[in-house]
């Protein structure tokens, strides 16, 4: 027999809206639709059930990093955020030597082929010395469309994303080798004016990778990367939701140009997310976490913010107590859209039959209390 269990009571978040005091049925690893006979259940009144979250964009956790090279240290990152509600996650990389990043594809390849990961982004090495922000600068390079096809070729079918600066000689051609290849090209860490972003987008790039971040500002004579990312209808813009990396405004002025439907959150997460203040390697760097804020430690690039501490349990209570965004768009933004980025909306994002039953319980203050991937409980929610 397939274990049955039916969670009642909650507010659940269901494509088509709220649905106060919802149902939902879980058979084995999927969910199913509900059925008028008793079963064992889980009250979970005064409290919510939400997908489980989808990060596109994800360095490391729990002390661990995906740029080491070492499946024990993926699974520590992954089983880090899945703690946290992230129940699929691409690992992102960090600018380093090509070979060395062709090593950590085929160990991460390996990992997505056994389903712990949804597959692999690769954030550099091609992009701009400009706006390298946490990068190396010596490791950085043009996008060749030949070095763009070696990293794709090493991961083995797992390269899902990467990240560059369309602007750089190649870029443009790197763009459409990578749409062509299946693989999303962003736009990201760059240089590039209003007009350069709109090649980028036209040749096939369909991602503002951490928008606002590491591009030049939006200016009222030179709009440049943003203004073109944001007002674009293919473009699905990442967004840091830390309080670090956005000013609530610009939060909000992406969710009101963009709509609800492009916004992904992720974390940009290193391996300090989940650990206390310290010092973190990032790739060949070092970074100090000081009141749990992200920044390079030593080199030309020190004092740089490298990427964040964030998990996404923490980006939807803030979206929700601090943005004052419903819960429903917040839920688009962690679940619906990145998994429909990745082609996965037929099996994640959502919670609706024959789906994946990965979902997050919060309480009624929205804290994770909660976590469910594929039918197995992570964390059991304590209620009464």
């Amino acid at each position: 027999m397939v274990e049955r269990t039916v969670l009642t009571g909650a507010r659940v978040v269901l494509p088509t809206g709220v649905v106060d005091n919802g149902r939902v049925t879980v058979e084995g690893r999927r969910i199913v639709n509900d059925v008028a006979r008793e079963e064992p259940s889980v009250d979970l009144t005064g409290h919510w059930i939400v997908p489980g979250f989808v990060d596109v964009h994800v360095h490391g956790g729990g002390g661990a990093s995906f740029s080491a090279g070492s499946a024990e240290e993926a699974l520590t990152a992954i089983a880090t955020h899945r703690a946290h509600g992230t129940t699929t996650m691409v690992a992102s990389t960090v600018t380093g030597d090509l070979d060395d990043l062709a090593r950590q594809a085929a160990v991460l390849a390996e990992l997505t082929e056994q389903g712990d990961l949804a597959g692999i982004h690769f954030e550099g090495p091609f992009i701009s010395p400009h706006r390298c922000g946490a990068h190396q600068p010596g490791l950085l390079r043009d996008p060749d469309p030949a070095d763009v096809r070696k990293l794709v070729d090493a991961a083995h079918g797992a390269a899902r994303m990467m990240t560059l600066a369309p602007e750089l000689p190649g870029g443009l051609d790197s763009v459409r080798m990578l749409a062509d290849s299946g693989v999303i090209a962003a736009v990201g860490h760059t240089d590039s004016t209003y007009e350069a972003a709109l090649e980028a987008i036209d040749a096939g790039a369909t991602v503002a990778t951490h928008l606002f971040n590491a591009m030049p500002g939006l200016l009222h004579r030179e709009p440049g990367p943003i203004a073109a990312l944001l007002e674009d209808e293919r473009v699905t813009v990442e967004l840091i939701n830390d309080g670090t990396h956005l000013h609530p405004a610009v939060l909000e002025l992406a969710f009101a140009r963009a709509g609800a439907d492009r916004v992904a959150f992720i974390t940009d997460a290193m391996g300090a997310a989940g650990m206390t203040d310290g010092m973190f390697p990032l790739g060949p760097m070092r970074v100090e976490v000081k009141d749990g804020v992200a920044r390079i430690a030593d080199g030309p690039t020190a004092g740089s913010i490298a990427g964040s501490t964030l998990t996404l349990d923490t980006a939807f209570k803030r979206a929700v107590t601090v943005d004052g965004l419903p819960v429903e768009d917040v839920v688009r933004a962690l679940s619906v859209n990145p998994a429909r980025l990745l082609g996965l909306a037929d099996r994640v994002g959502s919670l609706e039959p024959g789906k994946d039953a990965d979902l997050v319980v919060l309480n009624g203050s929205y804290d994770l209390v909660g976590v469910m991937r594929k039918g197995e409980w992570l964390i059991h929610p304590e209620v009464k």
